[in-house]
This record gives structure tokens, C-alpha cells and sequence, in this order.
């Protein structure tokens, strides 16, 4: 039953902003490769990768991103992740970083349940990454919103003039508490597939 309920309400869609860029900011081509995509949340076959045409942004699908607690769960459900290693090819002269994440989902807690969202961003080699930590607590059934945001000096970028990987790693928690009824989160929209959004912040070296 859990399952059921849960099925129609996974879905995802977080968006990676940044400050608004002049054309002459933005590389002539952008391709983006996935070296391999890992995790609970993101099984084979359950995740791509497509660049967008003006080349400020890409879309992550997901089919199948829930965490769950409680009545009906197994012992692993309860956390739920996706790692993606990524390959963003562009001309020199340019680098990127991640200034801002909104994240939306839904949630079903039952009073004493909480859950938590994560998301996580660094560079292949580089010691040096930011992460951001999202609580809530039942009673709650609705959709749930939360934003990572850094201020532009804290943003990281890519080194210019050397091939690094993006590694985004996202996290979904659901702790029952002393509920022993399910409760269960997801990355949330209104579509049978779930599209995660990142735009790029670019700057010339």
C-alpha cells in the first residue's frame, strides 16, 4: 500500500541558479558526458543527463527517488542517494561553478517522524566542495521546498585550463521516530519522470 501511495508522488525537480549572464559570458559549445551515476536513489536505467540548447544549463531525469520509514519499509529504505560524475566539456578560457540550488519535493511524516535533504557539490581531485542540510519534522503531508544558496565569493569553480569532473551527490533521510506508521519523501513534480535542472554560473578566466 505504502508503495502504491508513494509511486505516484516521486518525482524531483531542483534547479541550480545562478546571476543572470550576458551572452558574451556564456562558452560557443558545452557538452556534457556521465561518467557513472551511483546510489539507492538512482537505480541503472533510472537516471539521464541532457544538455540544454543555449548551453546555461542541464537536466537530470529521475524515475525512482523515494526514502521511506516505518510500516511496510525495509531496513535500508529509510536513505535514499544519487551520485553523478559528470563531464562538462567547454572551450578555454572559461570555467564554471554551482551558485544555487532549489530543491522541491513531497513529504508524508507522521507526527514524531522527521527526514532530511541533502545536497552535495565538488570537483574530481579537489578537497574543497560545498554541502547543504535541509530538516523537517511530522506532522507534515505536502510539498516541501528548500534552497542552497552560496554568496558569489563562496561559489567553486572548476580550475581553468584542467578537465575536472562535477560529482553532485543528493540525499534523502526519513527517520519514523516513535511513529510505526509509514512515512516516506520524495524529490517531487507533477510528471511520471523527475527533472532536476542545473545552470551553470560561468566566468572567463
Amino acid at each position: 500500500m505504502l508503495k502504491t501511495v508513494a509511486a505516484a508522488a516521486i518525482a524531483l525537480s531542483a534547479v541550480l541558479t545562478a546571476p543572470a549572464a550576458h551572452a558574451s559570458d556564456v562558452p560557443d559549445f558545452v557538452t556534457i558526458d556521465v561518467v557513472t551515476v551511483n546510489g539507492s536513489g538512482c537505480p541503472a536505467g533510472t537516471a539521464a543527463v541532457a544538455a540544454s540548447d543555449d548551453r546555461t544549463a542541464f537536466t537530470v531525469t529521475y524515475s525512482d527517488y523515494l526514502a521511506q520509514a516505518g510500516q511496510g519499509s525495509s531496513p535500508t529504505d529509510f536513505r535514499k542517494n544519487c551520485q553523478l560524475n559528470i563531464r562538462v566539456s567547454y572551450p578555454q578560457g572559461f570555467t564554471f561553478g554551482i551558485a544555487q540550488a532549489d530543491y522541491r519535493g513531497f513529504a508524508h511524516l507522521q507526527p514524531g517522524a522527521t527526514s532530511m535533504e541533502k545536497g552535495s557539490y565538488y570537483f574530481q581531485g579537489m578537497s574543497q566542495g560545498t554541502s547543504r542540510t535541509h530538516n523537517f519534522s511530522g506532522p507534515k503531508s505536502d510539498n516541501w521546498q528548500a534552497t542552497d544558496r552560496a554568496q558569489v565569493s563562496e561559489i567553486i569553480y572548476a580550475p581553468c585550463g584542467e578537465v575536472r569532473h562535477l560529482n553532485i551527490n543528493t540525499e534523502l533521510r526519513v527517520n519514523a521516530g516513535s511513529s510505526k506508521a509509514a512515512s516516506f519523501m520524495t524529490m517531487d513534480s507533477t510528471d511520471s519522470s523527475v527533472s532536476t535542472k542545473y545552470q551553470f554560473s560561468w566566468k572567463r578566466c
